[in-house]
């Protein structure tokens, strides 16, 4: 369905605001927790496994970051759809 021309900035500016908010948020956990912090967290263990956390967070952890991000865009994306009445059938 297309949107009429009116409708478009204002979805594309909360669209990207959307999308640069949950990268800062992939940013923060992959390259922050997994490479910068790294140290500062090795310093803690998970509970019930005896990893330390910068280790997890630089094998598992941004990944897990990353899905979870990416069903909170789309839900994101679903409610702005309907909002601006461009959703799919």
């Amino acid at each position: 369905m297309t949107s009429p021309p009116s409708v478009r900035p204002g979805y594309w500016t909360v669209n990207l605001r959307y999308l640069a908010i949950l990268l800062s948020i992939w940013f923060l956990v992959s390259f922050g927790c997994g490479i910068l912090f790294a140290d500062a967290l090795n310093g803690f263990r998970l509970p019930g496994t005896g990893f330390k956390v910068g280790f997890w967070f630089a094998q598992q952890g941004s990944i897990y970051a990353f899905l979870v991000l990416i069903f909170v865009y789309v839900r994101l994306m679903n409610r702005l759809d309907r909002e601006y009445g461009v959703e799919e059938e």
